[in-house]
């Protein structure tokens, strides 16, 4: 799922998102394509060349699988704090519009994904986790820069399977990580939001 998630976020870079249906697919290929990213190359980098090796463990697979679904859900929560905040910059929408706005994408992102049966048992908790950020966001106060983006680099620190020891080398290193793989997917969402638009659409 993740990695037909990525696919997409290549064939709608460049198309103005204009609907709620585009907010939705842009927050979910792109949450999904920092996820995928900045965890496999993390564990890439960590292994080094037996990283291909590490597939034939399927303990190690089992928890690869577990760790994805809690980073998807961190970077969903981010960049949807991130599309509401820019989304009341650009338009004269008030607090509740724009609420009403995120919560559903939000809310609709997370019921087409459901619960993946390879996820761990945290993932409920973490998804309503989720819904409780946005939903108690103050849109006016989110600024434009990389200040939203405060639940995905301690994400991957917490849920990559990689042991705890190399995790305290490599925290900066990861964090920084995930904060550069964002800078495209603010200057993509800067360019083709059509805010007006995308509040004002029925679906």
């Amino acid at each position: 799922m993740l990695r037909d998630h990525v696919a997409a976020a290549v064939r709608i870079r460049g198309k103005p998102i204009t609907s709620r249906a585009e907010l939705q697919r842009f927050l979910d290929s792109r949450a999904s394509f920092v996820a995928q990213t900045t965890l496999y190359g993390y564990l890439r980098a960590r292994a080094g060349s037996q990283f291909p090796e590490l597939f034939d463990n399927e303990t190690f697979v089992v928890s690869i699988n577990i760790a994805k679904w809690p980073i998807w859900l961190a970077c969903l929560s981010d960049l949807s704090i991130y599309a509401g905040g820019l989304i009341a910059q650009r338009t004269a929408a008030v607090q509740p519009e724009i609420a009403g706005l995120m919560n559903s994408a939000v809310d609709a992102v997370l019921a087409a994904t459901g619960a993946p049966s390879e996820a761990g048992p945290d993932y409920p908790q973490l998804a309503n986790d989720v819904r409780e950020r946005v939903r108690d966001c103050v849109w006016a106060s989110v600024r434009d820069d990389d200040s939203p983006f405060s639940e995905s680099p301690g994400a991957l620190v917490r849920w990559a399977p990689v042991v705890e020891e190399f995790k305290l080398l490599d925290e900066k290193f990861v964090r920084n990580s995930v904060r550069f793989r964002w800078q495209d997917v603010r200057r993509d969402f800067r360019r083709d939001l059509v805010a007006d638009s995308v509040l004002a659409a029925e679906s």
